[in-house]
C-alpha cells in the first residue's frame, strides 16, 4: 500500500538507527518531547504526527479547543523540565498487529489507523519516560542532547491534509544545536513579520486581497508602478535580445487542455467554464498555446531560433487553506517564453536565457544559484538527444563561468532542465527561474515541425523559461527583501517636496513641476501640517528622497536633501538634483546615489 510522505518520515518496519544528520534528528527528537509534554499536561488529547521540518518541527494533536499562547508556555516550561531529566530515547521493536492492540489499549486512533495502512511484519517504537511512540527514528541518545528550541505558534490541520478528515491542532516549535543559532532563527521570524508583504502591502498602498476573489490581489496604482517597472525593464531586455511578444487567450477549449495533457492530468488544479454546451478552461499554463503560434507559419531551419515571449495572465485551483498572499494566489501574470530551436543551436540559446538571469537578478543584488536536473528513470524521447540536450545545458553554465550543482534523475519526463535559486536579505532561499529543455511535450503532442537544410521535416526542440516566475510571487519577494524600501527606480513615489510654509509653496510647486517634467514619480506635500510630521510620514511611505524648500532654498535654488534612512545631505542644486535622479533612475542602482559626491 502506499504511504504519505509522513508515514514514509515516521513509521514502518525494523529500520536501526544510524548515524543521523543532527539538525533533523535534534528536531525530531524535539517533537517526541513536546507530544510527551502535551499528554502530560493534557492527557485527553489523541496523537496524530510529529516530524521535522525545514527549520523546526511539528506535532498534530485531537483536542477539542484551540491550543492558546498560554497552554504553549506551559507546553514549552514541561518540554524544559523533561530535558532536564535527561530521559534517554528507547528503540524497541514490535509485531505490527500487537502494535495496532498496544495502541488501541491507549485509545490513539490515528496511531492505530497509521499502523493498519502499513504492510511491514514489524513496526518500531521509541519511548522516553513514560511516553511511547509509534516512529522509525533515528533519535538524539537522550533528551538532555535537546538544547535550544522555542514553540512558536498553533494551528488547525486537517488530518492527512484533507477537509474530509477530522481538524487537528498543530503546534510549531523550531530546535538549533545552540542558543546563538536559535537566537539568530528567533530574530530571522521577528524580522519577517515586520517583512511581511502582506501587512507592507496594505500599508504602503500596493495590494489588497478581499473576499470577493480570494487568492487574486486587487492591484492599487502604487502597486501597478511597481508592476509595470518591471514590466518595461523585462519588455527592455528581451526585445533586445530578438523575442517577440505574443499574447494567447485566456480561456480556451478543453480540446486543447486534451491534446496537452493537461485535461487527463491536471483538470482538478483549473477553473472551468461551460458555455453553449462546450466546457471552457481558463489557462493555467501558456505552453500549449504558443504551439499555435508556432504552426501559424510553416517554419524553416533558417526561422530557429523563434523566441516567443508572453506575460500571460494565468489561473490555478489552489484550496483556500494554503493561499499564502503573494506566494500563493489564484490569479498570476507569469513572464513567459518558448524558444522553438534546432537542436545544434541549444548552447546559444541556453546561454542567451543565462545571460538574461544574470542582467534581471542583478538590478536587485540577487546573486542566483544553479541547479542542472538530468534524466529521471523514465524521461522519454531518444537517449542521444537526452544526452545532447544535457551536454548543452551544462556546457551553457561552464560558458558563463557558473558554478552548478547536479540533480541527478530529477529532470520533467520530457527533458532535463536548470533551476535557479536566489536568498533574500534573510537568508531565505527562493526558486525562481527554470530553463526547461522539451523535446516530447510540445513538439511531439503538437506535432511541431520545420523543414531543415536537406528538404526534410524535422522536430524542433522547445525551451520553456521563465525568469521572474511570476509578477506576485517576485514582488511579494521583492517587497520583504527591501522591507518596503525599494530602490528608487522601482519605488511608487520617488521623491516628495515639503515647502516649510505657505510662503514657499510656490517654489515647491517649482521644484515639484522640474523634477515631474523629467520623469520622475514625485509628490507636493504643502499641506498645513509640521514639517516634523509631514517628514516623518515620508519616511514611514519608505520615499527615497524627501526635498526640504525654505526660504534660503527659494533664493539660493537649491533644496534641502534628506534620505529616508534619515541622512541630511544638505544643499543641492535643483538642476543637479533633477540630473542626479534622472541617472539613478536610469542605472536602476539598488542603493541612494542622489547627493554623494
Amino acid at each position: 500500500m502506499a504511504r504519505s510522505e509522513e508515514d514514509r518520515h515516521l513509521h514502518f518496519e525494523g529500520q536501526t538507527d544510524c548515524e543521523p544528520a543532527p539538525l533533523p534528528t535534534v528536531r525530531h527528537s524535539s517533537s517526541h518531547v513536546m507530544a510527551q509534554a502535551v499528554k502530560q499536561l493534557f492527557p485527553d488529547v489523541k496523537l496524530a504526527i510529529g516530524p521535522a521540518i525545514e527549520d523546526g518541527f511539528y506535532y498534530d494533536f485531537a483536542k477539542s479547543e484551540p491550543f492558546t499562547p498560554e497552554d504553549l508556555n506551559r507546553i514549552e516550561q514541561r518540554m524544559r523540565e523533561i530535558v532536564q531529566k535527561d530521559l534517554p530515547f528507547v528503540r524497541e521493536e514490535m509485531p505490527r498487529e500487537a502494535a495496532v492492540r498496544f495502541f488501541e489499549s491507549r485509545g490513539e486512533p490515528f496511531k492505530v489507523e497509521i499502523l493498519k495502512g502499513i504492510d511491514a511484519l514489524s513496526v518500531s517504537l521509541y519511548r522516553q519516560g513514560d511516553f511511547v511512540d509509534l516512529c522509525r527514528g533515528p533519535h538524539v541518545p537522550a533528551t538532555g542532547h535537546i538544547k535550544a528550541f522555542k514553540l512558536l505558534s498553533s494551528s488547525g490541520a486537517y488530518w492527512r491534509g484533507s477537509e474530509k478528515n477530522p481538524m487537528l491542532q498543530r503546534i510549531y516549535g523550531t530546535a538549533w544545536l545552540t542558543q546563538e543559532e536559535l537566537d539568530r532563527h528567533l530574530w530571522r521570524l521577528e524580522e519577517a513579520k515586520k517583512r511581511d508583504h502582506r501587512k507592507l502591502g496594505r500599508e504602503l498602498d500596493l495590494f489588497v486581497f478581499q473576499d470577493v476573489s480570494p487568492g487574486a490581489p486587487f492591484w492599487l496604482p502604487k502597486g501597478m508602478v511597481i508592476f509595470r517597472e518591471l514590466e518595461r525593464f523585462w519588455r527592455e531586455v528581451h526585445d533586445a535580445r530578438g523575442y517577440q511578444e505574443i499574447s494567447t487567450p485566456i480561456l480556451v477549449n478543453r480540446r486543447l487542455w486534451e491534446e496537452s495533457g493537461h485535461w487527463e492530468h491536471y483538470r482538478e488544479n483549473m477553473f472551468l467554464v461551460e458555455v453553449e454546451e462546450q466546457v471552457f478552461g481558463l489557462k493555467p499554463m501558456n505552453c500549449p498555446e504558443s504551439t499555435y503560434v508556432y504552426r501559424h507559419h510553416l517554419r524553416s531551419y533558417r526561422d530557429l531560433p523563434l523566441r516567443l515571449s508572453e506575460l500571460g495572465r494565468l489561473h490555478r485551483f489552489e484550496r483556500s487553506g494554503t493561499l499564502a498572499g503573494m506566494f500563493r494566489v489564484r490569479q498570476f501574470t507569469q513572464d513567459d517564453a518558448h524558444i522553438y530551436c534546432r537542436p545544434d543551436q541549444l548552447q546559444s540559446e541556453i546561454t542567451g536565457v543565462l545571460e538574461i538571469v544574470q542582467l534581471l537578478y542583478g538590478a536587485f543584488g540577487f546573486e542566483p544559484r544553479f541547479f542542472l536536473s538530468t534524466k529521471p528513470d523514465k524521461g522519454m524521447g531518444d537517449p542521444a538527444l537526452w544526452e545532447q540536450a544535457e551536454t548543452a545545458l551544462r556546457e551553457a553554465l561552464v560558458k558563463r563561468d557558473l558554478p552548478h550543482e547536479v540533480r541527478a534523475g530529477e529532470g520533467a519526463f520530457y527533458g532535463p532542465k536548470i533551476d535557479v535559486v536566489i536568498s533574500d536579505v534573510l537568508g531565505r532561499d527562493w526558486q525562481l527561474a527554470t530553463i526547461q529543455l522539451d523535446f516530447v511535450m510540445l513538439p511531439e503532442r503538437f506535432g511541431l515541425e520545420y523543414i531543415d537544410a536537406d528538404g526534410q521535416a524535422k522536430r524542433p526542440v522547445a525551451i520553456h523559461r521563465a525568469i521572474y516566475g511570476s509578477f506576485e510571487r517576485f514582488v511579494g519577494i521583492l517587497t520583504e527583501h527591501f522591507a518596503g524600501a525599494f530602490p528608487t527606480w522601482l519605488a511608487p513615489v520617488q521623491a516628495r517636496v515639503l515647502p516649510v510654509s505657505e510662503k514657499i509653496a510656490a517654489y515647491g510647486r517649482s521644484v515639484f513641476d522640474r523634477l515631474r517634467d523629467a520623469g520622475i514619480r514625485v509628490e507636493l506635500d504643502d499641506r498645513n501640517e509640521k514639517l516634523g510630521y509631514r517628514i516623518r510620514e515620508a519616511q514611514l511611505q519608505k520615499l527615497p528622497y524627501m526635498l526640504i524648500v525654505g526660504a534660503r532654498e527659494s533664493q539660493e535654488g537649491t533644496v534641502s536633501l534628506r534620505r529616508r534612512t534619515g541622512e541630511d545631505v544638505g544643499a543641492v542644486p535643483v538642476d543637479r538634483l533633477c540630473a542626479d535622479l534622472v541617472a539613478e533612475v536610469a542605472s536602476r542602482s539598488v542603493s541612494l546615489t542622489v547627493g554623494r559626491s
